[in-house]
């Protein structure tokens, strides 16, 4: 049967979509403890966009662990950054690489930015009865780079999987709710991230996440463990070092 590399038909016609209404999990009566990711940033530059996230995941007011990477790419020029049900999100994002492939190789062509941006909304709204049941719920941003068009994209996501394309940036996790009117004071006072180079807005990202920790329990800073943090351009993903990291701040006086 031809599904014109659509990866989530085929699961769902063979049965294997994990997120479907015949998996739901049943009604219990003690909550699931389930692991949690926060905070994570989108913000374009001038070359691309960087993402960063720190490493801190949680179930309820514990610590469990603090060396999450919550940035994970799904090709050579995207990258999904998680917040949520750690679980779930990586189930997701691991569907979402398969999909990728699978169109690659069954339209012998890469999948466009827009049905990325759709194959994620699908995702989002398949595990919409999880979530309402207070199970796997999860929100990402997705950065892209646009080859043909020469430029970062940045899109985020409702809980029921609309979608919303930023231009400047993108944030999610419970401190990104402590820090959103920062966003728009930056751009005010030092001007858009797309014209800052990729050292100024990591300078950026990394007060922001700070102030985030300082407003949020479940967001760690930068102090112990530093945060991930990775760029999508022209020349694909990056993985920034510590090193870099540390630079970056020690030019800035932390």
């Amino acid at each position: 049967m031809n599904y014109d590399g659509d990866f989530l038909r085929l699961l769902e016609e063979s049965g294997q979509w994990p997120c479907g209404k015949e998996n739901l999990p049943s009604p219990v009566s003690s909550p699931v403890m389930e692991a949690h990711g926060t905070t994570v940033i989108a913000l374009r530059y001038d070359c691309g966009i960087l993402n960063v996230g720190d490493r801190r995941a949680t179930v309820e007011n514990v610590v469990m662990y603090d060396r999450a990477d919550k940035i994970i790419p799904l090709d050579d020029y995207t990258l999904l950054a998680i917040s949520g049900s750690y679980a779930r999100a990586m189930e997701v994002v691991r569907y979402l690489q398969q999909a990728f492939r699978y169109y690659r190789r069954s339209q012998l062509q890469d999948i466009s930015i827009e049905g990325k941006v759709n194959e994620v909304s699908r995702a989002i709204a398949a595990n919409l009865p999880s979530a309402l049941q207070g199970l796997g719920g999860f929100l990402p941003v997705l950065s892209a780079y646009d080859l043909r068009n020469e430029e970062g994209r940045i899109f985020f996501y409702d809980a029921l999987g609309a979608r919303f394309e930023s231009a400047e940036f993108g944030a999610a996790g419970s401190g990104s709710h402590r820090i959103r009117g920062i966003f728009d004071y930056i751009i005010k006072t030092k001007g858009p991230f797309r014209e800052m180079s990729l050292e100024e807005a990591l300078a950026e990202a990394l007060v922001l996440l700070d102030i985030a920790a300082a407003l949020d329990a479940f967001t760690a800073g930068y102090e112990k463990i530093l945060p991930v943090a990775k760029t999508v351009s022209a020349q694909g993903i990056t993985t920034l070092s510590d090193d870099y990291l540390r630079e970056v701040l020690a030019r800035q006086g932390k």
